[in-house]
């Protein structure tokens, strides 16, 4: 991609180069403009998009799966609750890695079923796996692949499968860096937009890049200060699809902080039940706050227990609504108190990768290139495909 000059979220682009990190800020920084190349994108793309999907969500008894490995299975994680709500099909997020190791637990050969595939690449051996067995396994099967790479192994394959359809992202969104950032964002966009999970009017569209965009330019001094408070733990926590959010959150900070920063996730209810005992005064808690009422009420409860215990180090909930506790430590996104929570999800995502960024810089590791030891790499290796054996 091509960095343009000056600078990324208020560091300097010779810096940012100097220290490693240019890719990864400048794929940060471009999501909001990005988004609008993916809807433009779906424009185009309208009418064959609604004539493979509309005869297919009108299946009796068809099943949907939301799949990707890694940051890419977490897309399907925060989509799956609104689209089970909202149309008349079963909805599952089921990761290519659970799918590849397990296929006969989860691909039913008998149910029609909608497989939809995230990746960045498409390149990696899961990815292609996946689809494979679904073939293999299912009768009635159909795929729909959104992906941002043209060259991706899984794009061409699939260009020639009669029963798929490929939503090829624009360019931009391909990232060059290691973490997935405006990948994931513009693949959760766009599949927000074709199941009509977003409103896509023109207002709304404005409105979500309105608030990523408020992100980038007012979340840096809280960012700051908390990098600068070195803690050793965070754990993100958030409710229904936020809980896949969360998960991604934690997943940048361990990706871009190369396992230095322990993070974790999990619900707001669910924490209590155990996990909430890693909290201690060198342990950070996210805590997204939901749009949704009843749920809102649960997340609130459990930031007034956080605040009442006062165990970690420090407590900081996102909200788009300013019904907080007068003690505690929110960034508040204006304006956006009747998104849905998928919508919420953009802005929010942002923070958590500024976090990452921010600490990875804090720590000296290059964040386009965090992983010093070469144990991980940004298109998954070293993974063996076994063929789908009969059932005993």
């Amino acid at each position: 991609m091509t960095i343009k000059p000056d600078q990324y979220l208020g560091i300097a682009q010779s810096t940012l180069i100097q220290h490693g990190g240019a890719l990864t800020a400048a794929e940060i920084d471009q999501q909001p403009v990005v988004w609008h190349d993916v809807v433009a994108m779906l424009a185009r793309n309208q009418k064959q998009i609604e004539l493979f999907l509309t005869p297919l969500l009108a299946l009796p008894g068809l099943r949907i799966i939301l799949t990707g490995a890694g940051t890419s299975s977490f897309i399907g994680k925060i989509l799956a609750p609104l689209m089970l709500k909202q149309l008349h099909s079963r909805v599952e997020a089921i990761p290519t890695t659970d799918l590849v190791s397990g296929p006969e637990l989860y691909l039913q050969p008998d149910v029609p079923t909608l497989l939809v595939s995230f990746a960045r690449s498409g390149s990696s051996p899961e990815s292609l796996a996946a689809v494979e067995l679904a073939d293999q396994r299912c009768a009635r099967i159909h795929h729909m692949i959104f992906t941002c790479n043209e060259h991706g192994e899984l794009y061409l394959k699939t260009q020639k499968n009669s029963n798929g359809l490929s939503i090829l992202l624009p360019a931009a969104t391909h990232d060059c860096g290691f973490a997935m950032t405006s990948s994931f964002t513009s693949m959760l966009y766009s599949a927000g937009m074709v199941f009509g999970l977003l409103d896509a009017s023109d207002d709304n569209i404005q409105s979500i890049s309105r608030a990523a965009r408020y992100v980038l330019d007012n979340a840096l001094p809280l960012i700051h200060t908390l990098v600068n408070k070195q803690f050793e733990r965070v754990v993100y926590l958030g409710s229904n699809e936020l809980r896949g959010l969360a998960e991604e959150s934690a997943l940048k900070l361990l990706e871009l902080s190369d396992g230095q920063v322990l993070a974790s996730f999990d619900s707001p209810l669910g924490f209590r039940h155990g996990p909430k005992t890693m909290i201690n005064e060198k342990t950070l808690v996210v805590l997204f706050l939901s749009n949704q009422n009843t749920t809102r009420k649960y997340d609130l409860d459990l930031l007034r227990e956080l605040q009442s215990d006062a165990k970690a180090g420090q407590v900081v909930a996102l909200s788009a609504a300013r019904d907080l506790e007068p003690n505690s430590d929110y960034f508040v996104i204006p304006q956006f108190s009747i998104a849905n929570d998928v919508e919420l999800a953009l802005p929010f995502v942002m923070f958590a990768q500024l976090f990452a960024l921010f600490q990875s810089l804090a720590l000296g590791i290059t964040p386009d290139q965090p992983s010093r030891s070469g144990t991980v790499s940004r298109v998954v290796q070293g993974v063996t495909i076994y063929p789908l054996l009969s059932e005993i």
